[in-house]
């Protein structure tokens, strides 16, 4: 059984709609409202035609502050820093000394020698406590900062009612401000593929800001979302979850856990020519070395959803597997993300899917993100 350790303020609202709280990353998190195809559909659809509201403040908060701050995130991650503005963020991998990827996060520039970085369940936070020992720079774990995230068409107009200028904060842009009479940071990001926000606040904020956001948009359709939703959105996006697509859920026959960014498709996270950062000779060296690719596929014929574990053939060979599948009738298609074998992973390819229970679906490999190919929506403007 879990221990959970971190307690989100929303609980008691996520227990009312009918959450029951398990444990992701120590936090209750209301993975289910009500564990059913047909609610799962209508969030998912929910935040794809008008908006969604979830906790994810399950998410880990470390605040990077002093005259090192900058030095202990440019050694801990594969981003650049120091091309990180004030006011702005980036997404970064970070790696264990052996050049493999261990966590990923997103990085917020708040104000000189002031920073947060956001991660999930990996180790993030130790990685820049142990780097942080002796510089002059302290992190603090900050389980009081809660963050909610709501994704979707109708996110930015619900804003703007209140804050006219969240029309023009750029992807990945912050904005320090009001919500509802309440302190907030909103970032343009989130985890859906969406046009979308994550809202941090004060834990005594957040009921407040809960109800106020799903109350002014009850009339367009905006409504509290289940944390698995992400599972459905993520997987059309191309957004990886750790470690449910990699090699800690999936292990090697003959290996230790553990993935490079090149097969995880994350060598963009690493900013140009950068050096220094914890990990990075054996990334480099590991270049074209890649045991599997994270790749896409979609059933050639087929509405019907891709097992998890389901195994990839082609040619009579076992070339892969569904680490997560989504049978979606809004864009007509099912699609899943899958570890597949460098020659195979090839727009095009034929593939067979063997299902669980060992029923056959045809399948071609395909380039992911399957949904905004070219990332116009979530990065629009206005």
């Amino acid at each position: 059984m879990a221990i959970l350790w971190r307690h989100s303020a929303l609980a008691h609202r996520h227990a009312e709609i009918g959450g029951a709280l398990e444990d992701w990353n120590g936090m209750g998190t209301a993975w289910f409202y009500d564990d059913t195809p047909e609610r799962a559909k209508a969030d998912y659809e929910a935040i794809r035609t008008k908006a969604g509201l979830m906790d994810v403040s399950g998410l880990k908060k470390c605040h990077v502050i002093g005259p090192d701050a900058a030095y202990v995130i440019d050694r801990v991650t594969t981003r650049n820093v120091e091309k990180i503005a004030p006011g702005r963020s980036t997404y970064a991998s970070i790696l264990n000394s052996d050049g493999k990827f261990i966590d990923d996060c997103i990085i917020y520039h708040l104000a000189v020698n002031s920073w947060l970085v956001v991660h999930g369940t990996g180790t993030g936070m130790e990685q820049l406590t142990s780097v942080a020992a002796a510089k002059n720079c302290s992190v603090l774990f900050d389980d009081d900062l809660h963050d909610m995230s709501l994704q979707g068409p109708v996110s930015v107009d619900l804003l703007a009612e209140e804050i006219p200028a969240i029309r023009d904060l750029a992807y990945f842009g912050i904005m320090q401000t009001r919500l509802y009479g309440r302190d907030v940071m909103i970032s343009r990001t989130g985890y859906t593929g969406e046009r979308g926000y994550e809202i941090f606040c004060r834990g005594k904020d957040a009921v407040h800001l809960w109800d106020s956001i799903l109350a002014a948009g009850k009339d367009r359709g905006v409504r509290p979302v289940q944390f698995s939703t992400l599972d459905m959105l993520r997987i059309e996006s191309y957004l990886l979850f750790y470690p449910g697509d990699n090699s800690e859920t999936f292990p090697f026959e003959n290996d230790l856990c553990g993935d490079t960014i090149w097969e995880l498709g994350l060598e963009f996270t690493v900013s140009p020519g950068k050096t220094g950062f914890i990990g990075a000779e054996n990334h480099y060296a590991l270049e074209g070395k890649e045991r599997f690719k994270i790749y896409g596929v979609q059933l050639s014929d087929s509405m019907a959803q891709m097992d998890m574990g389901a195994r990839i053939m082609h040619n009579g060979n076992d070339v892969g597997v569904i680490t997560y599948g989504l049978s979606s009738d809004l864009n007509d298609y099912s699609v899943a993300i899958v570890r597949l074998a460098p020659e195979a992973a090839k727009a095009g390819t034929k593939l067979t899917i063997v299902q669980l229970d060992g029923s056959e679906l045809a399948a071609t490999a395909e380039e992911m993100p399957f949904y905004d190919k070219d990332k116009t929506i979530r990065t629009a403007k206005g």
